[in-house]
């Protein structure tokens, strides 16, 4: 095991190095979790696929194990978002990430039981208001990340995000190696965040066939589109992306919407009063449109016909473009420790030159 590499991160959430792997729907499962954790990163459990008992479940799995740090990572607008924020303080788990901001109310209530609370964000006024609530870091994704993305380069936007708070920042967006962790370091950053390389190691659930597809896409294998959920989103040029281009936003894409909806309804055991309810949040926190809102069940179905089905053709490859920079399959472990080695090497040579 080669030596830490300590920064504000590492030391608020009490992992070796400052290296997390964000949470992935059908993706970051109680295995690649405790993986990364027990690799000395902080591995997060995605939790917005899974009923609230699934998730309880799946916390007791990543215990099972690891005795490492890991985190949950909870959707803000979720109608029990509360409900499930006490079952992470029942279970000390030690850190909440978000994929949208909660209410100011599920912070504190976190917050008091001690629990770090770390909300993505890809704004600068986003990051600015959960600094004033409270949170203990922030996760800010630049352009080239996969899934819900926006148009800012990690780039620019993490310069700009590290001189307008004070808390750690972790960076995402286009890393996978030694040499983007120092670079992260340099703009400022306290670690980086890694989906689409986490995703692809022996650790992870994904399909092989899955996993190949990815393997196998260019730097120009991908393509940010609004047709899947009505929101901007990275994800691999397939045949379904080609033909969702085709068919616009017309009525096959209201049903194809409506049949997510209610696939989804069954998954993770919601009312549709509920549904409902986060839908309205999503509406007000995202500005959507009523057709966009329509359209937000689709993501999480679409992904799970990939991720977990293994249907290249027909299920949505979210992936950041870092994809075309990626030709291997290690562990957690071998990824790593071959992020921290290099970094230090890279660290030292820069050393020297200073």
């Amino acid at each position: 095991m080669i030596s830490s590499l300590g920064t504000r991160v590492t030391e608020l959430t009490g992992v070796r190095y400052p290296i997390v792997q964000t949470g992935m729907g059908w993706v970051s499962g109680p295995e690649l979790t405790a993986a990364t954790a027990e690799a000395g990163g902080l591995g997060i459990l995605a939790s917005g696929t899974l009923s609230r008992e699934e998730m309880v479940a799946g916390i007791r799995a990543i215990r099972e194990r690891t005795d490492k740090p890991f985190g949950v990572n909870l959707v803000g607008t979720a109608p029990d978002v509360e409900d499930r924020a006490r079952e992470l303080i029942k279970a000390e788990v030690p850190v909440a990430s978000f994929a949208l901001a909660p209410a100011q109310s599920v912070f504190g209530l976190l917050k008091d039981a001690g629990i770090v609370v770390i909300p993505s964000i890809g704004a600068r006024r986003h990051a600015e208001k959960v600094a004033a609530w409270g949170a203990d870091a922030v996760l800010v994704q630049g352009g080239e990340g996969g899934g819900h993305t926006g148009a800012v380069p990690t780039t620019l936007l993490l310069p700009q995000i590290v001189d307008a708070v004070d808390i750690p920042v972790i960076a995402a967006g286009g890393f996978f190696d030694g040499r983007g962790l120092v670079a992260a370091l340099a703009y400022g950053a306290d670690a980086i965040a890694m989906g689409t390389r986490f995703l692809l190691t022996s650790d992870s659930t994904v399909p092989d066939r899955v996993k190949q597809a990815y393997l196998a896409a260019g730097v120009d294998g991908t393509v940010v589109t609004t047709l899947i959920d009505g929101v901007p989103q990275r994800v691999l040029r397939t045949r379904l992306v080609e033909r969702l281009t085709a068919e616009g936003r017309g009525p096959r894409a209201l049903a194809r919407s409506v049949g997510s909806a209610v696939a989804l309804k069954k998954e993770v055991g919601s009312s549709w009063a509920e549904i409902v309810r986060q839908g309205l949040a999503m509406r007000r926190q995202r500005d959507l449109t009523w057709g966009q809102l329509l359209m937000a069940a689709n993501t999480p179905m679409m992904i799970r016909t990939g991720m977990v089905d293994g249907n290249v053709e027909l299920g949505s490859l979210a992936t950041g473009q870092v994809v075309g920079l990626i030709d291997e399959l290690p562990s957690c472990a071998e990824l790593v420790e071959s992020i921290v080695a290099d970094a230090q090497k890279i660290l030292s040579r820069l050393g020297e030159l200073a």
